[in-house]
């Protein structure tokens, strides 16, 4: 895994070398984190399904490869190389993967609920 928790420095690495698919379910690595932001590449074996959940944070989803299917506030948006997707803090959300699929999640800073 690799991991790193900066705060004044570049980071550069080619997304496609750490692809790493499970045999089945998820695999996912933190690639970046700093005081504001969290960078997380997420591999999904085929026919992996993520249930309905939220996140107290914006975030993006970047796709690298492969297809599936992300339900967000009931809409069904399909998942392919090139999309970008950006997601609310508190917004129901659930993914399907329908082959090999990896995004790359981009969480902001905690949005406050109040």
């Amino acid at each position: 895994m690799t991991s790193k928790i900066t705060t004044n420095s570049s980071f550069i690495t080619q997304l496609r070398e750490q692809i790493e698919y499970p045999d089945a379910g998820v695999f996912s690595k933190v690639l970046l984190k700093d005081q504001a932001c969290q960078y997380t590449l997420f591999c999904l074996a085929a026919n992996t399904a993520i249930s309905e959940h939220t996140s107290p944070r914006n975030a993006t989803v970047n796709v690298i490869e492969g297809r599936g299917l992300l339900t967000l506030l009931g809409q069904d948006i399909a998942l392919e190389p090139g999309i970008f997707v950006f997601m609310p803090a508190n917004a129901r959300h659930a993914l399907k993967s329908e082959e090999n699929l990896t995004f790359l999640l981009i969480f902001s800073e905690k949005v406050d609920s109040n």
